[in-house]
């Protein structure tokens, strides 16, 4: 007979999580994989110790990944694209066109507003880090820029746009989850993301021209790298219809998946046509990473990266992640834990804190944006119908923690791959990467002060329902 787990028991697998997870940042310096595996291991005994069977735990974590698969495949279809636009010609005349036209005492603000843009357009924080942040990171370099500061300002730009856009699966998912729609819960977004967007601009542009004003621009060193690009690629503008054509593709509401592997493939057909890429070769580029060797090492290292198996240790920490958490959300773990803190809440004050402090909790312990999105908001949902306050709140606070906010754990998935795409550490870019803490920070200032926060009387609500019913029958 199963037992209702205790508070005691419920905390263990996030406490060794946690512990296994200090221990392999500060003294191990082995990543996320096994404190990740030692918390699913206390969650499996904590379960089977309330009388759970093993095939009981064993359901739990296929469950969990089950709901991370789509972003799996996103994510390998990714390595691909990086592979084969790198190939194409179709990345480095992004580079080219970019290290010829920027100021760079515009150049940082500018690397966060575009990349803001596009990732809006696609739907997609990663693709945009991949794509277009990739292309800014090179340009960076190749103008002097600390490139923990580009990286900073290009995912700054690319949750900018991931947190705003129809297309976005977590901004689907957050109004999903929270019972309020889609573009009320967009439109109640802009409150929180616009000012800390432009406060993010402005600290970017500060920074900015710090590092421009602070050394010259090596003009020599810019010169070596285009004339490396040049001697590498064909270089045409006609190459960026591509990116074009992945915009236009996402505004039209076409799958993420089908799309990516779509550009992916056409990145290789050009590769081939445009480029004489050998077949051999762009399969090879697509599955284990561009690869070349120009003489230009300023070049090279910032090319040769991508594929296929890139993307398989982020991968890796994102199922393990997501078994973590079915572990917890079926046992009724993660609902003792926050049971407690509900009992407190009695003012919108206390209930967005407490939102956005549960939503770290299961971010901190997962590293996965779904079910830091997902959990909160099944967890609150009803607090916020009791409260008279309208659930389009609940949803951007979650958003807020679970699609932005989580970037601050430098084991989430999230900041895993923008670290692993971009060549540099999470502890390096997360103190420039200023609006995945202004975000946040906006809205516990808006929960204690009231600003924003909009009511909804649900019991008239669900009469009115009800009335409607009745009328029709």
């Amino acid at each position: 007979m199963k037992e209702s787990l205790t508070f005691g028991k419920s905390i263990i697998p996030l406490l060794g999580l946690i512990a296994a997870a200090a221990c392999s940042i500060f003294i191990w310096e082995a990543g996320m994989n096994v404190p990740l595996i030692i918390g699913v291991i206390l969650a499996a005994i904590v379960a089977i110790s309330c009388g759970w069977g093993w095939d009981d735990v064993q359901q739990m974590m296929v469950n969990g990944v089950s709901r991370a698969l789509p972003a799996v495949f996103i994510l390998l279809a990714i390595g691909t694209i990086i592979g084969s636009w790198i190939a194409s010609g179709v990345i480095p005349t992004m580079i080219y066109y970019g290290m010829m036209i920027m100021d760079p005492a515009w150049f940082v603000p500018i690397a966060a507003l575009v990349t803001g843009i596009v990732s809006i357009t696609l739907g997609t924080s990663f693709t945009s880090i991949a794509t277009v942040g990739l292309a800014f990171m090179a340009i960076g370099d190749g103008l002097g820029f600390s490139p923990a500061l580009i990286a900073g300002a290009v995912i700054s730009g690319a949750y900018f746009g991931d947190k705003l856009s129809p297309l976005s699966d977590t901004t689907n998912v957050a109004a999903a989850m929270a019972e309020t729609n889609l573009f009320s819960h967009v439109k109640h977004m802009l409150w929180d993301t616009i000012p800390a967007f432009v406060f993010s601009l402005g600290l970017f542009w500060w920074f900015g021209r710090l590092e421009a004003g602070g050394k010259d621009m090596d003009a020599g060193s810019i010169g070596t790298i285009l004339s490396g690009l040049k001697d590498a690629f064909v270089i045409h503008p006609l190459l960026l219809l591509l990116p074009v054509l992945t915009i236009l593709l996402m505004a039209r509401k076409t799958p993420a998946l089908p799309a990516l592997m779509g550009v992916s493939v056409l990145g290789a057909v050009i590769a081939v046509a445009i480029q004489g890429t050998s077949v051999s070769s762009i399969v090879q580029f697509m599955t284990n990473g561009f690869t070349i060797e120009t003489g230009v090492g300023a070049v090279d290292s910032l090319l040769n990266r991508g594929g296929l198996t890139s993307m398989l240790g982020t991968v890796g920490m994102l199922i393990i992640a997501t078994a973590f958490g079915g572990i917890l959300e079926e046992t009724g773990s993660f609902e003792v834990l926050t049971s407690k803190m509900m009992e407190k809440v009695r003012t919108a004050g206390t209930l967005i804190a407490s939102t956005l402090l549960t939503t770290f909790v299961v971010a901190l312990a997962s590293g996965a944006q779904f079910l830091a999105v997902i959990l909160p908001a099944r967890t609150f949902v009803q607090k916020y119908k009791d409260m008279n306050i309208d659930t389009k709140n609940l949803s951007r606070t979650v958003e807020s923690m679970g699609t932005v906010g989580i970037n601050l754990i430098p084991w989430s998935v999230p900041a895993v791959f923008a670290s692993s795409v971009l060549g540099v550490s999470a502890w390096e870019f997360i103190p420039y990467a200023f609006f995945i803490y202004l975000v946040p920070l906006i809205n516990l200032l808006f929960g204690f002060t009231g600003w924003t926060i909009t009511g909804k009387d649900y019991g008239q609500e669900i009469e009115q329902i009800h009335a409607e019913r009745e009328v029709v029958s």
